[in-house]
């Protein structure tokens, strides 16, 4: 028979610690690595709540402080001259130019004229062969004196037959003489008759001839016709020139350089205000610094068709006194088509500027048109609406024909709000 025998423990024996069982030691672990990232993130979410109501509180701050004064641009109100011109390119050209050409054909014998040379009326400036018109002259005063000769032997021969006509006559009257006599005698003084009326005609035409010969002659000398200066030489010594088909330009001669013009080229737009003595101004690319002064003199209706764009030549006389202008510059025109002198004038701008959200007053767009507008002054450092009466504007001052401004006024332009320098009318967004 077996018996179950159990074995108790002491009392004071320590108990054995209990076993470990895969269950209880991971969640052990697990527990103790968590606390640190909570801890973390709960500093984390504080932090943030303070920042948002930081930036809450800042910009409940700048959302209700008081805006900032603008500072105002402001320009004074001046009296001077407002003047609405038309621009336009061209030419300088001397008043007149005249090309000296030459009329008979042969070899430049000598050549006495070059580029700036002073010239007066009758100088001669080249000359060509002449001994080929020379031959022609002798040739034809040659037969000049043949055709007088030829006229002096049938005047004697006129007369012999003219006393034996009258012969005739009175022995026919006496019956001495046969009547077919007395014919022949009639006949022979006729035909002397009209024989010296042909070297009559005859010495005429080579009379004509002789005179033409001479002519040619002395179109061999090419002389300047008017008083001036050589602008352009086309031929040197030796050349030969031709002027069977059309006469060859050997100089180029300009009247006067003390008096230059400029054939500006405006636009069909703008000629309608172009007038003979409107004043006008130009600069050439010469003298970019200096102003020269002229006034128009004529607008040519002759139009000018380049590329369907049509022009006309507005011609600009102007003094050249020190013969700074030269032919052939290229003049930027400024045409004063109207003008006012010692008007009140106020800046274009002060004309568009309004103060943000209010509506800007019109203005006329046609120049020199009388319209109401309105500036901003400011007096006693607050901006003052006037309303105003404008006059001629030229693009940069407007007149003022009507209001209540003076030349000690300051009217504003623009406005700056902070530091952002924003432009006029044009308030700062806020949060």
């Amino acid at each position: 028979m077996n018996e179950r025998v159990e074995v108790q423990p002491a009392a004071d024996a320590p108990s054995p610690p209990p076993a470990m069982t895969p269950a209880t030691a991971p969640a052990t672990t697990v527990m103790a690595t968590t606390r640190a990232p909570a801890s973390r993130r709960r500093w984390w979410l504080g932090a943030l709540i303070l920042l948002l109501v930081a930036i809450g509180a800042g910009a409940a701050w700048y959302s209700l402080r008081p805006a900032p004064p603008p500072r105002y641009v402001t320009q004074p109100v001046t009296r001077g001259t407002v003047a609405r011109t038309v621009t336009a390119t061209g030419t300088v050209n001397p008043i007149l130019t005249i090309i000296v050409g030459s009329y008979v054909s042969g070899v430049i014998q000598t050549l006495s004229c070059d580029f700036n040379t002073q010239v007066k009326t009758g100088q001669i400036c080249a000359k060509i062969d002449p001994r080929p018109y020379q031959a022609v002259v002798e040739e034809a005063t040659a037969n000049l004196a043949l055709a007088n000769a030829q006229l002096a032997k049938d005047k004697a021969n006129l007369a012999y037959t003219d006393l034996n006509n009258q012969r005739n006559q009175q022995l026919l009257k006496q019956d001495s003489v046969s009547k077919d006599a007395a014919d022949q005698a009639k006949n022979a003084y006729d035909q002397a008759q009209a024989q010296v009326g042909v070297d009559t005609a005859s010495i005429q035409q080579f009379q004509a001839t002789l005179e033409a010969a001479k002519l040619n002659l002395g179109y061999t000398d090419i002389i300047a016709p008017v008083d001036g200066i050589v602008v352009s030489r086309n031929v040197t010594q030796g050349q030969t020139v031709a002027s069977s088909l059309q006469t060859p330009t050997l100089f180029l001669i300009a009247t006067e350089l003390k008096t230059m013009q400029v054939d500006t080229n405006v636009s069909e737009s703008d000629v309608g205000g172009v007038k003979a003595g409107n004043k006008a101004t130009f600069t050439v690319d010469a003298y970019p610094k200096r102003v020269f002064n002229g006034s128009v003199t004529q607008v040519r209706v002759n139009p000018q068709t380049v590329q369907n764009v049509v022009t006309y030549d507005a011609v600009v006389s102007a003094t050249n006194d020190d013969l700074a202008l030269f032919p052939g510059m290229t003049a930027a025109t400024n045409i004063i088509v109207d003008q006012r002198l010692d008007a009140l004038r106020v800046p274009d701008q002060a004309l568009r500027y309004v103060p943000g959200g209010l509506p800007r007053a019109g203005t006329s767009e046609v120049a020199g048109a009388s319209q109401t507008g309105r500036v901003w002054a400011l007096r006693d450092g607050k901006a003052v609406p006037i309303d105003v009466t404008t006059g001629l504007d030229d693009d940069s001052f407007t007149e003022i024909v009507k209001g209540d401004l003076s030349a000690s006024d300051a009217v504003i332009v623009s406005e700056e709000r902070g530091s952002s320098g924003a432009q006029s009318g044009t308030p700062l967004p806020r949060f």
